[in-house]
């Protein structure tokens, strides 16, 4: 095998003769001879390279970015009892809708040309055309 193409861990020797002294072949991980458990020290921490930190910086970022818009966004933690009180007024504004449509709902019923209610167009005549009976008395208020 060469020993360029392989993979050794720390605890992997190199012999005076220029060969190593190996662990066991890893049946897992065939490209890695060694199967030792070393704990990563700070020193090898040290060795990732800057385009990793640069990545795991950004990833940071973005986590962090994510966790405002979590909690102060449009649709955050924040927002969450204004989004309440907006849905309150909105019920109450759409109850009173309901209310005048009902209104509105029962006036058409009532002028309905097969059967209209003679008050009301009495009502209606008077108010829109500004006619009255010859026994009415007209007062205008200022």
């Amino acid at each position: 095998m060469d020993a360029g193409l392989l993979t050794l861990c720390g605890s992997c020797l190199q012999l005076p003769t220029g060969k190593f002294a190996l662990h066991r072949e890893n049946r897992l991980n065939p490209g890695v001879i060694c199967d030792s458990f070393n704990p990563v020290t700070n020193a090898d921490a040290m060795l990732r390279s800057p385009r990793e930190k640069l990545f795991q910086a950004f990833a940071v970022v973005v986590l962090l970015l994510l966790g405002g818009l979590a909690f102060a966004g449009p649709s955050g933690v924040l927002a969450w009892g204004e989004s309440m009180k907006l849905l309150e007024q909105r019920q109450a504004r759409i109850a009173q809708l309901e209310g005048e449509r009902e209104e509105l709902k029962n006036r058409v019923a009532l002028l309905d040309p097969k059967h209209a209610d003679p008050d009301l167009v009495g009502e209606l005549l008077r108010s829109n055309l500004n006619v009255a009976h010859p026994d009415e008395v007209v007062i205008t208020l200022n």
